[in-house]
């Protein structure tokens, strides 16, 4: 059985970490499945969602295995992110859910932090580990940190290594709900449903004016004009868009 898998569901994609037994952390093994199977989905045009799950009750993941030996060949590129462990950072323009339980840490709590809706089991930790252990590189989950949560609680998470609770994760805006642990996959999935009654290019466009707009000042932002949203004028949903309000029904996308 692999240890990372994929599932496709109607029009949502699950990508699942299956190696419960050292609590999902990633191997270089697992890193290249990954980037295969984000790649997979984004290239998909009949997958419009992905979500994001891992094996087991005690641990969504818990980071790279360290007792793993690294490649000697230099990464192509060091950002971090959906590949797990490192770079090349890998893209998904495609809306990502995460569906996390137990510990969330280090590399695993930046894949995490890639996703663009969390939901989390009850008994979810968040932690950023590397500086108690004495590991620090070129880490993208510090980046990550300072971005999506209050400034002094990621770095007291950073300084300290010390983990949140899924409570204090929800109350500092880092998940968006929380749900008891045998609820979680269906509460993901539920997710990806309400996201995807909406045009999956329109999604699309939005996600990426919003990474983009994120690099710029508010006023460039607000006056630039995304190449993701011009395209998306052209398209089939947007002439379905027009002919379900002219027809007051509602519209019916294709992605396309």
């Amino acid at each position: 059985m692999a240890q990372v898998e994929l599932f496709i569901e109607g029009r949502t994609a699950r990508v699942h970490l299956n190696r419960p037994d050292a609590r999902n952390a990633l191997t270089f093994g697992m890193d290249v499945l990954l980037s295969r199977f984000w790649r997979q989905v984004d290239e998909d045009p009949e997958i419009w969602t992905v979500v994001l799950t891992a094996q087991g009750d005690e641990a969504f993941c818990i980071g790279a295995d360290m007792s793993e030996a690294r490649p000697a060949a230099p990464r192509p590129a060091v950002g971090g992110g959906l590949t797990g462990i490192g770079g090349p950072l890998v893209p998904l323009s495609k809306p990502l859910v995460a569906a996390v339980q137990g510990f969330c840490v280090g590399a695993g709590f930046e894949l995490a932090m890639c996703a663009d809706v969390i939901v989390a089991a009850e008994n979810a930790q968040f932690g950023l580990p590397e500086t108690r252990r004495g590991i620090i590189g070129e880490c993208g989950v510090v980046h990550r940190a300072v971005r999506r949560l209050p400034h002094h609680v990621a770095m007291a998470m950073i300084l300290t290594g010390e983990r949140i609770d899924a409570r204090a994760a929800e109350r500092f805006g880092l998940v968006n709900q929380l749900v008891p642990l045998a609820g979680l996959s269906d509460a993901a999935m539920d997710w990806a449903a309400r996201i995807n009654k909406a045009s999956p290019l329109a999604n699309r466009a939005a996600k990426a004016a919003v990474a983009k707009g994120l690099a710029l000042p508010l006023e460039a932002a607000l006056g630039s004009r995304f190449e993701e949203i011009e395209s998306y004028a052209g398209s089939d949903d947007a002439r379905e868009r027009d002919a379900a309000i002219v027809q007051g029904r509602m519209p019916v996308w294709t992605g396309r």
